[in-house]
């Protein structure tokens, strides 16, 4: 067989062909192909495990070549595939015979006594491998779990190496995998809570929660502000309750994506959870949007068919929070590094909490604020009117004690329009609402002369952009999925520019109730 194993870099990585010669000459072990310094370790690694396993190294000169010889291999999931290719060119040059024409793909890493330790990128590697023709892989066995469910593959998890060598000649060991139960995805699933999470557990905020039922029904981004110990993350915190489970298509790019980072648990086959991800105000701009010499994936491509919430929001740097204007427009994201590039898609739902003012109590009517105007200004200055002209849903949080606190709602009711909204969206045009382009918009949004008016009207009075008139279209149409409406009626338009047409800063109508 033909050796193939898999450099991960950035979203895609590349498949290398593994190539041996053993000839005469000095005993010595030579590696070429642009190999980092983890690969070319792999020779002392792989030579004791060799060895420590019961088989004879070659007593001769080896090269090893790692082709294309142009790609920059990195990580020690080459160290398996670099000693199969050894013992078979070993054991070919002994019995004077030709490896076969078919190719396998072989990944781990291995310890001296001979063990196979797991890798990351394993889903990646063996999709990349499927979409090449290869239909065979040798895998560390803690990671044989991830190539699970992918059809078409017939997978050999590896304890040792003495078992990986046992599977070039014996070819009967592959197992194919054993079809998994596919979710059907007309039906909207949602996975289970405990009890502390449910939103029954909040008193009053109706509003918020009426605002965040309609975000998870439509994917919309929202920003929540109100004074300190108002509730806002905490309801926030519980937003992915409300989050449907994802369909086939939509958990393979994040199960993909979170293997190439290194962080799918054991025994996981594909993520149905949506992600929901929660850095911290110290975030970098390389930890959001990714980077480093890997092109490792950053926390917007890791909340990808997920969410993204940023909890005291005006406390990240101005350029973390300015650098998520064009992925939420595109739905990915680029990283160049040395002349190497990939994209890493990041379709996320950005949830932001935040403060009216630094001291806090900015439109309280219980509170007194310190702040001065200008001081207000700055503190929103951190967002932008661009980046705020993204968000959907903008929420003023009420305190406790202004708000009605014998207003309950649990977490099944709030789902139950979830789940039709969404039924509705993957049926009609198979997207959600909040990611409609404008030739969808006119295609899908169908409205009443009514809600045409109230939306022209609100139009003129908050000088609402063009992103914003398409911002009001598509939260009616998420409004009116919920209530199982094909066309947007007026209460509809008018719920939708309720909660979209606050600018903040200093420009805030509750402030003249």
């Amino acid at each position: 067989m033909n050796i193939v194993s898999f450099s991960p870099f950035g979203y895609e990585g590349a498949l290398v062909h593994v190539d041996v010669d053993v000839r005469r000459g000095i005993p010595a072990v030579d590696m070429v192909g642009l190999a980092d310094g983890a690969v070319k370790e792999s020779r002392e690694r792989m030579r004791s495990a060799i060895r420590n396993s019961g088989f004879e190294f070659p007593p001769e000169r080896v090269l090893i070549s790692l082709s294309p010889a142009d790609l920059r291999k990195e990580g020690a999931g080459f160290d398996l595939a670099v000693a199969l290719a050894v013992l078979q060119a070993q054991s070919c040059a002994q019995t004077d015979t030709v490896p076969s024409d078919e190719q396998v793909l072989v990944m781990g890493e291995l310890e001296l006594n001979g063990n196979v330790r797991p890798v990351r990128g394993i889903y990646a590697a063996v999709t990349t491998a499927l979409e090449a023709g290869i239909h065979k892989c040798i895998i560390p066995h803690a990671n044989k779990e991830e190539a699970c469910g992918i059809s078409g593959m017939q997978v050999f998890g590896a304890d040792s190496l003495r078992e990986a060598f046992k599977v070039l000649t014996d070819e009967s060991c592959f197992s194919a995998q054993t079809e998994q139960q596919n979710q059907n995805d007309d039906l909207v699933q949602f996975a289970p809570y405990s009890s502390s999470e449910d939103y029954a557990l909040i008193q009053g905020q109706e509003q918020l929660l009426r605002a965040l039922q309609i975000a998870a029904a439509g994917g919309h981004n929202l920003l929540a502000f109100g004074p300190p110990g108002c509730g806002k993350t905490l309801a926030l915190q519980r937003f992915y309750t409300l989050l449907p489970l994802l369909t086939s298509q939509e958990a393979q790019s994040v199960t993909r994506i979170h293997s190439i980072a290194g962080l799918l648990s054991p025994g996981t086959t594909l993520i149905r959870t949506p992600p929901f991800r929660q850095p911290h105000q110290s975030a970098s701009l390389e930890g959001l949007c990714g980077g480093g010499s890997h092109c490792m994936p950053g926390e917007i491509s890791l909340a990808h068919n997920g969410v993204l919430f940023l909890d005291e929001a005006a406390e990240f740097r101005s350029s973390v929070l300015q650098m998520m204007r064009v992925p939420l427009e595109t739905g990915s994201i680029t990283l160049s590094r040395a002349g190497r590039a990939t994209t890493y898609p990041s379709r996320f739902q950005l949830l932001m909490a935040t403060n009216p003012c630094p001291c806090g109590a900015f439109g309280s009517k219980d509170k007194l604020c310190l702040c001065s105007s200008h001081s207000i200004e700055q503190y929103w200055k951190k967002f932008s009117g661009p980046l705020l002209d993204r968000i959907d849903i903008r929420i003023h949080v009420q305190s406790k004690t202004e708000s009605n606190s014998s207003y309950t709602v649990s977490t099944e009711q709030l789902r139950k329009p979830i789940a039709s909204a969404v039924h509705r969206q993957r049926t009609r045009q198979h997207i959600r609402n909040a990611q409609l382009t404008i030739a969808q918009i006119e295609q899908f949004c169908t409205c009443t002369e009514g809600a045409k008016d109230a939306l022209e009207k609100a139009a003129e009075t908050y000088s609402f952009s063009a992103r914003a008139k398409s911002s009001c279209l598509k939260l009616a149409r998420t409004i009116a999925d919920m209530e199982e409406k094909d066309t947007i009626c007026t209460e509809h338009m008018t719920e939708a520019i309720d909660l979209r047409k606050t600018e903040g800063g200093l420009n805030w109508d509750f402030l003249e109730e």
